[in-house]
């Protein structure tokens, strides 16, 4: 029975050789994820910082270009009343030149009618001849 119990003993120390190599794979799995989650910390603020740095650039060409639109729109609405101002003008102009052509054709008109009114009369003799 001797070969039973050596045997016996064999089997435990190569049980024992293994659960040390596993003992030794699973520290090393847990030192591996400890770098990962190092590295992952170290990705996850280089990004944040150039996140904000992007995003504060990104404020300053928005506020830029809102200005310079702003001061655009404001030379553009200067120009604009000005042109207004003067179409007004025109307008105005060309609402008097209106009233005086309106003003001369019923006089015309008026002149017309009572010389067509006149040679009726003339013409059915309302009007002695001399």
């Amino acid at each position: 029975m001797p070969t039973v119990e050596t045997d016996l003993a064999q089997i435990l120390e190569r049980i024992d050789g293994k659960l040390d190599r596993i003992e030794k794979d699973i520290s090393d799995i847990k030192v591996s994820q400890a770098e990962v989650k190092g590295e992952i910390r170290t990705l996850d603020e280089r990004l944040s910082g150039q996140i904000k740095a992007t995003d504060e650039k990104l404020s300053g060409q928005i506020k830029t270009t809102d200005e310079k639109l702003s001061g655009q729109i404001k030379t553009l609405d200067e120009r604009l009343s000005g042109e207004i101002s003067t179409l007004d003008e025109k307008v105005t102009g060309i609402g008097k030149r209106l009233e005086n052509q309106e003003f001369t054709s019923r006089g015309i008109l008026t002149a017309l009618i009572i010389a067509l009114i006149a040679g009726a009369a003339k013409f059915f003799g309302i009007f002695p001849n001399p």
